[in-house]
């Protein structure tokens, strides 16, 4: 069957979707690996917070949607970076959807708006290291692994992380 999905950039109207969808996806993908109280609660307020903070205009360049139906059902966030690249800050599916390719549409948006904006410049995310699934994803379609170390989020936890790139086609 086919997913049908539309793919837009994102804007302040999105801020509360964006950050559930957020939620969700971590409280899932991230179940084991962060510490279950903080997934269990204020991991909500952070979102909202963060998202509701990032969407101040009434588009927020880099920021992609993906619909089904009208409902939300993914996000991706590239945004520049001070040291001359672009950082896919966020890339999450609805977990009900996962395999539809929501992903793959949203990073390729994000390709693509990157290239027009920020010509020549390589593409990085960072990943947690016990998140396999999104490992074997980014793998899957040409991302290189180019680093790793540890990430330390404000609620105080510290996790290790990969580093992967993507550099435009020469």
């Amino acid at each position: 069957m086919l997913y049908r999905m539309l793919i837009r950039p994102g804007g302040s109207t999105d801020s509360a979707a964006v950050a559930a969808l957020h939620t969700a996806s971590w409280r899932i993908a991230y179940a084991g690996i962060f510490p279950d109280d903080y997934l269990a609660g204020p991991v909500d307020a952070d979102h909202a917070t963060r998202w509701r903070t990032l969407m101040t205009e009434p588009v927020t360049p880099g920021l992609f949607v993906a619909e089904h139906d009208a409902d939300l059902v993914g996000f991706a966030y590239f945004r520049p970076t001070d040291d001359g690249r672009v950082l896919l800050d966020n890339l999450h599916a609805h977990p009900a959807a996962h395999g539809r390719g929501i992903g793959t549409g949203l990073i390729d948006a994000g390709l693509s708006w990157s290239a027009a904006t920020y010509p020549d410049r390589p593409i990085y995310l960072e990943v947690l290291a016990a998140n396999a699934p999104a490992i074997a994803f980014y793998e899957h379609r040409g991302w290189h692994r180019t680093s790793s170390g540890t990430v330390t989020f404000d609620a105080g936890f510290t996790v290790p992380e990969y580093e992967y790139t993507w550099r435009p086609p020469v």
